[in-house]
């Protein structure tokens, strides 16, 4: 398996190298050359296979080439610590609870798999750099997946006023080989600056840079693994076909549930559920990419107006709008929509969304159609985002954050700055 530059498909790769290096040249994505399509007989057999064992068979294919089975069965059992359990909301719609790693969100099964991965690629006389933008949840579990893995430093860039203090604290208060940058600015400035840093030659050449957002395939890929648990869980309960809404900010999970289905899961369709940062939502209606500056919302890790991974999406789908959207519907939901979906359904159902939840499914329930199952992701525990849950659920206790032992440095929205911070 090598993986393809998306700006050059010339531009070649093993799995070690587009881990290690991140981002290809030009600020080019890596991709798998193609992708596998698993046998029939494994879908049948599935309901029967462990975690552990779905995931084998599911991801090796794009790492074997790299790193040895024994190895593989390792980092996959570091990864896989903590469960993914779907839990039924209303008739026919189910949540799949992505939030039970240690930093409640579902960027940990990720930052783990990229972590483990990049720890057995390192040589520790090496030191690599990883840096990695942040709307909030990536940073968090980046910083709780890397903290004390040797020779690895991160630099976890974060927009100033838009991430909740859970999550600043989850940044903030590791220190060691974790350092965190708040930046003035928003998410897409973050991302720039990180990319800025990637296509920097004398940088480069002072030291050795990885990424650690969805931009790494060693994040990306993992994350299909939550469709086929999903997938997994549902059919013991249903035969009906089934519909994902997938919150999406950066688009790598959903990126990473297209590349699911093309291995053959079967899944109908999916929904991207944007907020008011609505490009991908205007791509769906127009045809046209227009990407623009991100506003700040309710459920900020959305809080991205340039997706990245659009650029993986138009490859997997050879650009053919009609094709996406035939596989992918979209609804853009504002904050008063987000409070009332979270009141409504505590009272309803009983069950606490958190606001990228409930984003995710007030799309649901605008796609899904008879005889269909739907499952929306909650990619985020409530607690993350207390202050606008309690906005909706005022009863709900305040579990207050104490930022005061925490540590940040504070910088503009100019690379100049940064790139003092990484070469003193």
């Amino acid at each position: 398996m090598k993986y393809i530059n998306t700006k050059n498909i010339k531009e070649k790769a093993s799995f070690k190298q587009a881990v290690v290096q991140g981002l290809a040249r030009n600020k080019g994505l890596f991709m798998p050359e193609m992708i596998p399509v698993l046998d029939a007989s494994f879908f049948s057999q599935m309901l029967d296979l462990s975690d552990i064992e779905i995931a084998s068979k599911v991801l090796y294919p794009f790492a074997k080439e790299s790193i040895e089975w024994s190895d593989f069965q390792s980092i996959l059992k570091k990864t896989l610590v903590f469960p993914i359990p779907l839990v039924p909301v209303a008739p026919d719609v189910y949540a799949l609870e992505l939030y039970h790693g240690p930093t409640k969100a579902f960027k940990d099964l990720g930052a783990r798999f990229m972590a483990t991965c990049l720890s057995h690629f390192t040589d520790t006389k090496q030191k690599v750099t990883v840096l990695v933008a942040t709307s909030g949840d990536t940073g968090s579990a980046v910083a709780h997946g890397f903290y004390q893995v040797d020779g690895v430093e991160v630099a976890i860039l974060y927009p100033k006023g838009k991430v909740s203090p859970y999550q600043e604290h989850q940044m903030t208060s590791l220190q060691g080989n974790i350092r965190a940058i708040e930046v003035d600015g928003t998410f897409d400035d973050c991302q720039t600056l990180v990319k800025e840093a990637f296509a920097d030659e004398f940088l480069n050449k002072e030291m050795k840079l990885s990424s650690a957002n969805s931009i790494n395939v060693a994040r990306l890929l993992p994350q299909m693994l939550f469709y086929f648990f999903a997938w997994k869980q549902i059919r013991k309960l249903t035969e009906n076909p089934i519909v994902i809404s997938v919150p999406s900010g950066n688009f790598g999970n959903l990126t990473a549930g297209i590349i699911a289905r093309k291995m053959g899961l079967p899944i109908k369709r999916f929904i991207a559920a944007n907020n008011a940062n609505d490009t991908f939502h205007l791509y769906l209606k127009s045809g046209q990419y227009l990407p623009k500056s991100s506003c700040s919302t309710y459920s900020n890790a959305m809080d991205v107006g340039a997706p990245s991974n659009f650029e993986r999406l138009m490859h997997l789908f050879d650009g053919d709008h009609n094709a996406i959207q035939n596989k992918i519907h979209s609804y853009s939901i504002d904050d008063k929509q987000t409070l009332g979906e979270i009141r409504e359904v505590f009272q309803r159902n009983n069950y606490t969304l958190d606001p990228h939840g409930a984003v995710g499914k007030i799309c649901l329930d605008k796609d899904l159609t008879k005889h269909e199952t739907g499952i929306f992701f909650e990619t985020a525990h409530p607690q993350k985002f207390g202050n606008i849950v309690r906005m909706a659920i005022p009863d709900l206790p305040d579990n207050k954050v104490d930022l005061s032992a925490c540590k940040k440095t504070s910088i503009g929205n100019n690379y100049c700055e940064f790139f003092d911070l990484l070469v003193p």
